[in-house]
């Protein structure tokens, strides 16, 4: 699946992406948009809160000229809760819980309002969904245990900004929409996918971005304990999830293993986009564990970003094989002609986190980032481009 490609080092990237963002704000406006938060209307009342019962929020950039009816939705990322205890530490120390700590956000590459730097988005409506939940806002349990308080209603968050935004913002006039998330969001851009497009029966294109967001099982991966499965499936029976995901999974496999993008994909109706490196630092780093677990140096091994130079040589098997487990399961995927693919090799995670990375840092086939999901968003062509070239992960913060 997908064209054989390489990255490809763009030469005096850095001085010519100096001048466009200084060219760029002079035109454009202020590169980085930092937006107020807003809390969800009647949010308590409709049971959209967070971990902790704090009403549910988002940061909202309205769209201009010909974007005003034009949307474009993050899901931010911040992995999961799977016990009572990491949810309870969750609701009471992190943002991640709780609403409590609600600075402004400055927007990601592809949704600010800066021609130069994001020709394809930049005057859309902008949404920015907090995460708060710890279950990629799948979750929707009535019930409140009186003993910890933790509410468990992510996906009442997710709708309830949708239909507000429908009711007060003219979302309801869209033309065309994207649902994009990194990380847990990447997943919950997966699992809502669907579930987006319904909200917009009337718009002319639909589609969802997910970046870093395919996480695979690795069942088979040589020298490897099945630790993914295991962190899933606490996440899945806590947040009680079995009942909100696709049916068209779990009436095949057990919910835990429809909580891997992998199992999920090929049944989204929706046009999706998947974005991700097939060495991603999250996944070697928290969801691959060596048998035994406790091997010395793992930790270091993964967590170095200068060529890995602290894996052994059974380390660095483990690290290749993962990179054949993630391209056997991506050719495992349906041939579907709307799904769009940008697969590269940098040892990374969040790849979008670093701006340079969406303007010309990195390449596959002489395309940027930026450029490809534009290409596979308009349909100005088929864009599915797999590195096939590396073997080892790269550093993609020394492409210059």
């Amino acid at each position: 699946m997908g064209d054989h490609s390489q990255i490809r080092v763009a030469p005096w990237f850095k001085i010519i992406y100096s001048l466009l963002v200084f060219i760029g704000s002079q035109v454009d406006g202020e590169n980085i948009v930092q937006v107020n938060v807003t809390f969800i209307t009647d949010a308590v009342a409709k049971g959209a809160v967070c971990l902790d019962g704090t009403p549910g929020a988002y940061y909202y950039y309205p769209g201009f000229d010909d974007g005003v009816n034009n949307w474009i939705f993050y899901l931010p990322g911040g992995a999961w809760c799977d016990t009572k205890e990491e949810c309870i530490y969750r609701s009471k120390y992190q943002s991640s819980g709780s609403n409590k700590e609600t600075p402004p956000k400055g927007f990601w590459p592809l949704m600010r309002p800066n021609k130069t730097l994001n020709p394809d988005f930049y005057n859309w409506n902008a949404v920015w969904i907090r995460y708060c939940d710890g279950a990629s806002f799948m979750a929707d349990v009535e019930a409140v245990d009186p003993e910890t308080n933790l509410h468990l209603r992510g996906r009442r968050i997710f709708a309830s900004v949708m239909e507000e935004l429908i009711s007060t913002k003219g979302m309801k006039n869209a033309v065309n929409a994207v649902l994009f998330g990194n990380s847990a969001g990447g997943l919950a851009v997966i699992l809502n996918c669907d579930r987006f497009r319904s909200f917009l029966p009337d718009a002319s294109r639909v589609k969802c971005i997910s970046e870093s967001g395919f996480f695979i099982r690795a069942k088979d991966l040589p020298g490897a304990q099945d630790t993914a499965i295991d962190y899933f499936s606490r996440t899945v029976e806590f947040h009680k999830l079995a009942e909100y995901l696709p049916k068209s999974c779990t009436q095949r496999l057990p919910p835990e293993l429809c909580f891997f993008a992998e199992n999920v994909v090929n049944d989204i109706q929706t046009p999706l986009f998947l974005l991700n490196s097939y060495f991603d630092r999250y996944q070697l780093s928290s969801l691959v564990a060596p048998n035994p677990p406790n091997e010395v140096g793992w930790y270091n091994c993964t967590h170095e970003t200068l060529n890995l130079p602290n894996c052994t040589n059974n380390q660095e098997h483990l690290i290749r094989d993962f990179r054949t487990m993630f391209l056997k399961t991506l050719d495992g995927l349906d041939d579907n002609p709307s799904r769009g693919l940008f697969i590269i090799s940098c040892h990374i995670h969040d790849i979008l986190w670093d701006p340079l990375n969406w303007q010309g840092k990195i390449t596959l086939q002489n395309k940027t980032i930026q450029q490809a999901v534009g290409d596979w968003y308009f349909e100005r062509s088929s864009v599915q481009l797999i590195d096939t070239e590396h073997t080892y992960p790269i550093n993609c913060n020394l492409i210059v």
